[in-house]
């Protein structure tokens, strides 16, 4: 497996597609990317020379901002939104759908599973 920006790519699936692997690469940065170094995407990842993965990392790291930093800003934007009081923030606060998506039905991914209502219990009469 080859190491690029922290995290073990496979090396059996095409390079654009193992790139995707990469918090904050998707296929049109992959692509991007190896047609900016000259390298075909339809080439396995095992077939890459030392040079070429060196140099994935070199523009990954110059030009592209991904993993650690990338979680940290998205979090702290996250973070700046609730302080603030905005509406998104509002709505991150309260595990809503940020984008205006429906809540009377469906937003169970970011509601959560549904609250059961309890079952009533028989009431027993003394005789």
């Amino acid at each position: 497996m080859a190491r690029i920006a922290g995290i073990d790519v496979p090396k059996n699936k095409h390079i654009v597609i193992s790139l995707t692997y990469i918090f904050g690469i998707g296929r049109s940065t992959a692509q991007k990317l190896l047609s900016d170094l000259g390298i075909e995407p339809e080439r396995k990842t095992s077939d890459l020379t030392e040079e070429e993965i060196i140099k994935i990392r070199e523009y990954i790291d110059t030009n592209i901002k991904v993993e650690g930093d990338l979680r940290r800003e998205v979090s702290q934007n996250i973070k700046r939104l609730i302080d603030i009081n905005s509406y998104k923030g509002i709505r991150h606060k309260r595990s809503l759908p940020v984008r205006g998506q429906r809540t009377h039905t469906n937003a169970r991914t970011r509601k959560g599973r549904k609250p059961s209502v309890g079952i009533k219990k028989k009431s027993v009469s003394v005789k």
